[in-house]
């Protein structure tokens, strides 16, 4: 039971900094730990499988300098590994005038971030390239992509095994001691003992950080994303990806069309407030996850600053039409009855005492261990970049 790393947490971000640690130093013995029967069950095997180009994001930030490294470091892993992408790119519309300004903004940010090929579009050019989309102006962004995660994570686990590390399933992290030459790493079925512990456990990485640092400031927010399935025989209307322009006062992109890479066609997701951290339905509630979000004095701070929009959210999620109204400002012709129920995956927002939604990545270290408290989208693009961060810090400490 003695390892030189413990990985908590088979998502992709917990797999991919488990395989940098490897390729820089392929001697160690490495465990992960993870609580389901297999790798990728939650944000990773639930979102919209977009590999994002790098726009959205504050430059110098984490996520936009993690995002445009792990850009090329994923599709490079992808070449060489064959696992399947499509860089079809995607248009970011405005469907107002009051948008334009906010749009600009996200076009200037992305060539501060070293995107090149922006360009802003008039109608009649978005049309060559989306010819079902109604809007005021649009971005072309030609680096964005469509992949599925799930596969490279599969990818990521398969080269971990051969390196000759293991993974358990069924392992619910019930504790962690820090001791003076290692840690302790207690699940409901038994202990481990490693010289170094990264924890990367998603909707559950707050309560794993707790229990090192209980002085943590921060809370996961859960916020459910529902998706429609657009009939195949309205896939014509969606070439690839139509992205609204974001609400620059909330952290989600906000409903859009995607073409998946399977050429099925996705429309969502919205972000409602769930009851539970892992609840993939409306009448999914947990009590203890309930009763902690409504308690953290932070949550009453969003609450107040957001309610609006939060009932807005809760109105498309139980009202279809709404939702399709949303929807028909990107793409008028789109329909009720073209939209079927698909899936819905959990966004683990962490939300600070002050009030802030965190709009960056956020990990917190320790001389023997590394918790990753905040990892929301682009961190499956970003997952190799992130990884190879984390395997930098573990072993500059070896």
């Amino acid at each position: 039971m003695n390892y030189d790393i413990i990985v908590v947490g088979a998502g992709i971000v917990g797999l991919a900094s488990a395989l940098k640690i490897l390729e820089k130093n392929p001697s160690l013995k490495l465990l992960i730990l993870e609580k389901e029967d297999s790798i990728a069950k939650h944000q990773t095997g639930n979102n919209s499988g977009v590999i994002h180009s790098g726009i959205y994001y504050k430059p110098g930030s984490l996520k936009s300098t993690n995002c445009l490294n792990g850009y090329k470091m994923l599709l490079d892993f992808c070449d060489k590994h064959e696992v399947k992408y499509d860089i079809c790119g995607k248009v970011i519309v405005a469907t107002s005038e009051k948008e334009i300004p906010y749009m600009k903004n996200l076009y200037e940010r992305g060539l501060q971030n070293g995107l090149t090929g922006l360009k802003i579009l008039n109608p009649d050019e978005v049309k060559e390239i989306e010819p079902h989309v109604e809007c005021k102006a649009s971005i072309k962004v030609p680096q964005t992509g469509i992949i599925d995660y799930t596969e490279v994570c599969n990818k990521y686990l398969e080269l971990i095994l051969n390196q000759g590390s293991s993974i358990k399933f069924n392992e619910s992290v019930t504790g962690i001691n820090i001791k003076s030459d290692h840690c302790e790493v207690i699940t409901q079925n038994s202990a481990y003992e490693s010289r170094f512990v990264v924890t990367c456990a998603g909707l559950q990485s707050d309560r794993i950080a707790k229990m090192t640092h209980p002085e943590l400031q921060i809370k996961i927010i859960p916020f459910r994303g529902e998706y429609y399935t657009i009939k195949k025989e309205k896939h014509y209307l969606v070439k690839n990806l139509i992205y609204p322009v974001p609400n620059p006062e909330f952290p989600f992109l906000g409903v859009h069309f995607t073409r998946m890479i399977d050429d099925e066609g996705e429309a969502g997701p919205n972000a409602v407030l769930a009851f539970k951290r892992e609840g993939y339905t409306k009448t999914s509630f947990n009590l203890g996850d309930a009763v902690e979000t409504f308690a953290f004095p932070g949550f009453h701070k969003v609450i107040k600053r957001n309610w609006k929009v939060g009932i807005g959210e809760f109105y498309r999620s139980y009202y279809k039409p709404a939702f399709v109204k949303a929807l028909q400002k990107l793409v008028p012709e789109i329909q009720s009855e073209d939209l079927v129920v698909g899936g819905a995956g959990i966004r683990a927002q962490a939300c600070s005492k002050d009030g802030g939604l965190l709009d960056d990545f956020y990990i917190v270290e320790h001389k023997r261990i590394f918790h990753v408290c905040n990892a929301p989208s682009p961190a499956a693009t970003s997952s190799l970049s992130i990884g190879d961060y984390l395997a930098n810090k573990v072993l500059s400490n070896f």
